[in-house]
């Protein structure tokens, strides 16, 4: 059956953004604004996404779903939809793109599963969508994956990794743990080290003998702060991820607690469209300082 008309939740910065690919891309892209705020509607407006009245009305609509929130909501969305689809007995495609463990989207699967729809295991890499720009990858896992890769005839860039429910989540929890591992490390040394009054010959040495770390931290930092309280989430599935095949998760639950801090300052009470602080990596550190320095 081909996929005509496809459901995000929810329309955050990722979702709406990939909502308005597949619209451009020719497709009917529906959502639930039920219970969210302001800017969640103004997003879902910018990206043509039509709003029905409840989460059942998606479900009865939509060929396809894609579950693109916070990790610690996926799994409580999955037994929405589930509810939802044991009320009108159809083989939804369920598309669940949140960076959650490989044992979080298996349990996210067996929901939707049972409740008679089809699952496929995504990780989403890289930025939002931005038309014209570079595209996020979305690797996808599961018996399913190829049904979800049809996506990419409307704009998606879909990577079919295995067979296996799982699979795309290891690979997203991996990438993750470095990219935005390193971010939380960089983050917490660069605070210290202007605490400690030694911020210049730091930077001058990262310059010296690590001049890609140095720029990477350039370009990360400043970005991160209205996202950390989503990471948050992102590095406690991470630290199970490792947990899980022996690997001490000590590391990532540091990352975790990083971002919680951020999340909880006023760096990362701002929102990503209306930034006023921290926009250089300097001013972001020098105002987490601050934060700290207030705790």
């Amino acid at each position: 059956m081909p996929i005509e008309t496809v459901a995000v939740v929810a329309p955050g910065d990722m979702g709406h953004a990939v909502a308005d690919v597949l619209r451009r891309g020719g497709l009917r892209v529906v959502t639930t604004l039920a219970g969210r705020g302001p800017d969640s509607v103004a997003r879902a407006n910018r990206a043509g996404m039509v709003a029905l009245s409840n989460l059942q009305a998606v479900v009865h609509q939509a060929d396809a779903f894609l579950s693109i929130l916070p990790p610690m909501l996926a799994l409580d969305l999955a037994g929405e939809v589930a509810s939802c689809l044991n009320a009108v007995r159809k083989p939804m495609l369920y598309v669940d793109c949140n960076a959650v463990s490989p044992e979080t989207v298996k349990a996210i699967g067996a929901v939707i599963e049972e409740a008679g729809g089809r699952f496929v295991d995504a990780g989403i890499i890289g930025l939002p969508p931005k038309p014209g720009g570079a595209q996020p990858r979305f690797y996808a896992s599961g018996t399913d994956a190829s049904a979800f890769a049809e996506l990419g005839a409307h704009g998606l860039d879909i990577r079919v990794v295995g067979a296996e429910i799982g699979q795309a989540s290891a690979l997203k929890m991996c990438f993750a743990a470095m990219s935005k591992g390193v971010t939380a490390l960089a983050t917490e040394a660069l605070i210290a080290a202007r605490l400690l009054g030694v911020a210049d010959p730091l930077r001058g040495e990262l310059s010296s003998t690590l001049p890609a770390l140095l720029d990477y931290a350039s370009r990360a930092i400043p970005s991160m702060p209205p996202k950390a309280y989503r990471w948050t989430g992102e590095m406690e599935e991470i630290a199970h991820t490792f947990a899980a095949v022996g690997l001490p998760p000590g590391m990532l639950q540091g990352a975790a607690d990083v971002y919680r801090f951020v999340g909880q300052s006023p760096l990362g009470a701002e929102r990503t469209e209306d930034r006023t602080q921290g926009k250089t990596m300097e001013d972001a550190v020098a105002g987490l300082a601050r934060a700290l320095g207030k705790r």
